[in-house]
């Protein structure tokens, strides 16, 4: 029993020796010369300044994407590469690279398979600038690894970025429809009917055009956002408390619009709603701008409502001279 334990106790104690050792493979640094010639560089390119960014790049340069899905890839070398960053100077207004909140830049020497004691810097950006000729706004995160020679010359750059965030500055080079607008259609009938039942009092029939799990925005307020259609009868009851609804009339006319991006579908709506307020009886006019939007079903799945709380709060008054 005695060597049964001891054997145990050897083989766990040499499970933890093998999990726990550590071999170190070089040295990382926070300061380096390395990461200031990095940093110059980058500003360089910021600056589009093509002739010092030519300086710090060695001859045999090459860039990669390191999240491209092309084998084999031949990169960019020195002068495709210095394009392509002058693209960005070039194509943005108020361009910048700056640090990635809460991140720095490192420096690492490596040991093994480093004869020719080169240095790898990786870094942390933010990419901010609006498109010149699209007005797409860019503000996209990105890795990236500099391996420098023992001169400290920038002789490969692997980045590792988001390239989606660029998609919408090419779609926006050509229009390009995104469905289609109606003005008559069933969902602007389930609009109106539902408003009018609203106006005669029958809140029973004016809820029942949503899903049971509708959300619901009144976006004059931070505090009623994304509410239920429980919390919505609650908050309309007592609304309908204070004020008498006298009637509903239309603003212009509704636009239904169903959209080919996202297979979604919305009713735009306009309305003045003629209160009264019980507790003086004065007479509001209240305009009331709606954002209902429709399942597959043609019922309303989030409703969003733009007013100005204040005429509810205080009667409007002509200023006087």
């Amino acid at each position: 029993m005695k060597t049964k334990i001891t054997l145990l106790a050897l083989a766990l104690l040499s499970i933890t020796t093998a999990f726990g050792q550590k071999k170190t493979n070089g040295n990382v640094y926070i300061e380096h010369p390395a990461i200031n010639v990095v940093d110059e560089f980058v500003k360089a390119s910021v600056a589009g300044d093509s002739l010092k960014m030519a300086s710090y790049i060695t001859e045999d340069f090459k860039a990669y994407w390191g999240t491209t899905n092309v084998p084999d890839t031949k990169g960019l070398d020195k002068a495709a590469f210095i394009r392509n960053q002058l693209l960005y100077f070039n194509a943005l207004d108020y361009y910048s690279v700056t640090p990635f909140p809460d991140s720095y830049p490192d420096a690492i020497e490596y040991k093994k398979d480093n004869k020719d004691q080169e240095v790898w810097v990786q870094t942390w950006v933010e990419l901010n600038g609006v498109h010149k000729r699209t007005g797409v706004k860019i503000d996209a995160s990105a890795h990236r690894l500099y391996k420098l020679t023992e001169d400290n010359k920038i002789n490969t750059i692997i980045n590792y970025a988001n390239g989606t965030v660029l998609d919408e500055i090419r779609a926006s080079f050509v229009d390009r429809k995104n469905g289609t607008i109606y003005n008559h259609h069933d969902n602007i009938n389930t609009i109106r009917k539902m408003i009018y039942a609203m106006e005669k009092g029958d809140m029973e029939k004016a809820y029942s055009f949503y899903e049971e799990d509708a959300t619901f925005g009144d976006l004059s307020s931070f505090k009623n956002r994304g509410i239920s259609l429980a919390d919505q009868k609650v908050q309309d009851k007592a609304f309908l408390e204070k004020f008498d609804l006298v009637t509903i009339e239309m603003s212009g006319y509704p636009d239904y619009l169903e959209y080919e991006m996202d297979d979604s579908r919305a009713v735009l709506s306009w309305w003045n709603f003629h209160l009264v307020r019980k507790s003086d009886k004065m007479a509001i006019v209240l305009p009331v701008f709606f954002i209902d939007d429709f399942n597959k079903d043609g019922k309303i799945i989030r409703e969003s409502a733009y007013y100005n709380e204040r005429l509810l709060e205080q009667p409007f008054k002509v200023a006087s001279n």
